[in-house]
């Protein structure tokens, strides 16, 4: 998404899930199918490192999947690694590791390239909050969320997710599923808008890649600009908002692509994007 890099250089090999780029997307793919995919301190980490250089490093990627291996999406934080470890460190060491967790979510609305989670199971705790965080969802049907934290004696509101939840399905239902924890299954995600939509289980990688095909056929910039404005304009008030609006369709207007649609629309073609 951008011609500028520092001295730094793409990671070559992530260690802890799977990263595949062909054809403009990016498929993460959590890599532990014996422990539901549980997240590790080193896969919290990575996901932060990756949602900052995946923009800088990967210009031509224009979608970036995010999957589960096996039966779980992710099954969140590791119970022996991550809980069990933290419970013999100091307060220090715990905030420490909950500012990387939040700012893992930072960067996913952060970044502009859209983000599919693809989910293939049960998708709890942190994983639900990935999920929660992406901009699309696309759900097996039987696979559930779980918000999990209350459940382990922790606060609902970990990660944003009292921030995005409410947002997203009002605020009575999220105040009901981050207080109780309870499994939200597919159907009842697509029902209160939580789940764009629900698959047959091997149908879910056509229909993330059929989702994948049109991003990427799409206008780049116009989807970026559309995804920051979505994040940011939830807390501000309607002139600020309209503001931002204006400023952005101005600028876009000088865009290449804004002009490749006009001559295209002269043409009677389809327009040729170029995320410019």
């Amino acid at each position: 998404m951008t011609s500028f890099t520092g001295s730094s250089s793409k990671t070559s090999e992530w260690r802890h899930f799977k990263l595949d780029i062909s054809n403009q997307v990016a498929w993460l793919v959590f890599d532990r199918p014996e422990r539901l995919n549980a997240l590790t301190f080193e896969v919290y980490a990575d996901l932060r490192d990756l949602f900052t250089e995946l923009p800088q490093q990967h210009a031509d990627v224009r979608v970036l999947v995010i999957t589960g291996t096996g039966r779980g999406f992710c099954s969140g934080g590791d119970v022996h690694e991550i809980i069990g470890e933290l419970l013999n460190r100091g307060a220090g060491s715990h905030l420490e590791f909950t500012r990387m967790t939040c700012e893992v979510v930072q960067r996913m609305r952060e970044m502009p390239i859209p983000i599919v989670a693809a989910i293939n199971g049960i998708a709890a705790g942190a994983g639900a909050v990935i999920a929660l965080a992406s901009d699309f969802r696309i759900m097996t049907h039987d696979a559930a969320f779980r918000f999990l934290f209350t459940k382990v004696g922790l606060s609902g509101a970990d990660m944003g997710a009292a921030y995005l939840l409410p947002r997203i399905i009002g605020l009575g239902r999220a105040t009901e599923i981050l207080m109780f924890g309870d499994a939200v299954n597919a159907q009842h995600a697509v029902e209160i808008g939580l789940a764009n939509r629900t698959v047959d289980s091997d149908q879910l990688k056509p229909e993330a890649q059929k989702l994948c095909d049109r991003l990427v056929k799409g206008p780049a910039l116009a989807y970026a600009n559309t995804k920051k404005l979505l994040s940011r304009e939830l807390d501000t008030d309607l002139a600020s908002s309209l503001e931002l609006d204006a400023t952005t369709q101005a600028l876009l207007m000088n865009s290449s692509d804004h002009r490749e649609f006009y001559n295209a629309f002269v043409d009677k073609r389809d327009p040729l994007w170029e995320g410019r």
